[in-house]
């Protein structure tokens, strides 16, 4: 049987050349190129100095164009359920300034859908402030700060306030605006003291899944040639100034870092339910450069909600809490997502009420409107589902 020494030498050379043979693999999975599951390799850029898209892959049942690219498939997908709800534009004018006197109490029946979600969101189109002199436009909109508590509990987590009436009262009302946004712990995105601020997005870790809630506004109009944020200047984020760029880049930033990236967008032609060519282009662009969920308002009329490749879009989420019924339908937008995919949709209609708040609807009316609202689907030319396994 030999020496016992003999013996341990042979058992420490075997020793030792395990312990190579696992040195040396190790040394062999590193990747030259620097990615990792949390920092994907960089990317060239295109021509207009973004990340180049040239490369992606993915079907897109609708026929608008190639799905994004962006999602990094070597990051583990997150487990587990997560539910978002959206509604529409939401001011405080004339008679609904009342509901204030009782923030405490929120929007009544509609709160249980908004509260019944693990992230809700609206847009609130107004200045926060009872101060500054109104701009010179046809409408300008502005409330306190009980907004934000009202909103709160009604159920809604965060809210965007890229929109044309944020900077409604100047630079003095902007200013208030903007310290209550940093006193409350509402989180408000779509506005800052400058472009850095306005696109920087709400970060918040749901179930295992990490999300990034942008706001920007598309719309031409005074606020934005007037009041988009700039270096040094505060305002809205604006996606017209420069074009989409730096909207874009602030998704592809969020896209590298979050599993899950929301844009909430006001945008679209008033009173028209199906989305303009322009919609459309900046959908495609921010479903490319990696948005996974994309939300609208402010056609005052609801538009049409489906997938485009597997980015969910939106078009128009119409009047929320509104000052007057002109087109009174509306609802909460709840989507439903697993792994961090978007996998289903659901609406709950409603109707704006008497006091400007939405009252949910029931029964026949509820499955009337719902089949109403499937049905504008058809001219924003998404599908009523997301893609099937393998086609993305």
């Amino acid at each position: 049987m030999g020496h016992p020494r003999d013996r341990r030498r042979r058992l420490d050379v075997l020793v030792v050349g395990l312990l190579l043979a696992l040195l040396a693999a190790a040394a062999g999975c590193d990747d030259p190129s620097g990615a990792s599951p949390d920092r994907p390799a960089s990317v060239a850029p295109s021509e207009d100095g973004l990340p180049s898209d040239e490369g992606s892959t993915g079907s897109d049942p609708t026929g608008e164009g190639p799905s994004r690219g962006g999602k990094d498939a070597s990051r583990d997908d997150p487990r587990g359920r997560v539910t978002l709800a959206f509604g529409g534009d939401v001011h405080f004018e004339a008679h609904v300034a009342a509901l204030l006197q009782r923030p405490q109490q929120g929007l009544g029946r509609i709160n249980e859908v908004l509260s019944g979600a693990d992230l809700a969101m609206v847009n609130l189109e107004t200045a926060i402030t009872t101060r500054g002199t109104a701009e010179p436009k046809l409408y300008t909109f502005r409330t306190s700060a009980r907004a934000l508590d009202l909103l709160a509990a009604s159920g809604v987590d965060v809210v965007t306030m890229a929109n044309n009436h944020a900077a409604d009262y100047g630079s003095v009302g902007l200013e208030d605006t903007l310290e209550v946004i940093r006193d409350h712990p509402m989180p408000v995105v779509g506005v800052g003291r400058d472009s850095a601020q306005a696109f920087r997005p709400h970060r918040v870790s749901i179930g295992g899944t990490d999300l990034a809630v942008l706001g920007a506004v598309t719309t031409r109009e005074y606020t934005t040639r007037n009041w988009a944020a700039g270096d040094g200047e505060p305002g809205v984020a604006s996606a017209t100034t420069p074009k989409p760029r730096r909207l874009l880049e602030a998704v592809r930033a969020a896209k590298a870092r979050d599993h899950v990236v929301v844009v909430y967008l006001h945008w679209g032609h008033e009173l028209d339910t199906c989305p303009t060519p322009r919609q459309r282009s900046y959908a495609r662009q921010l479903s490319r450069a990696g948005a996974d969920i994309i939300v609208g308002s402010h056609a005052h009329v609801l538009q049409g909600s489906g997938w485009l490749g597997d980015t969910y879009v939106n078009y128009g989420l119409g009047n929320f809490v509104w000052y007057h019924g002109y087109r009174p339908q509306t609802g909460v937008l709840t989507l439903t997502l697993r792994n961090g995919e978007v996998t289903g949709d659901s609406f709950a209609p409603a109707l704006t009420q008497g006091d400007g708040t939405p009252g949910p609807l029931a029964g026949s009316a509820q499955a009337a409107a719902v089949e109403a609202w499937e049905g504008l689907r058809g001219c924003a030319n998404l599908a009523p589902a997301p893609p099937g396994p393998g086609s993305s």
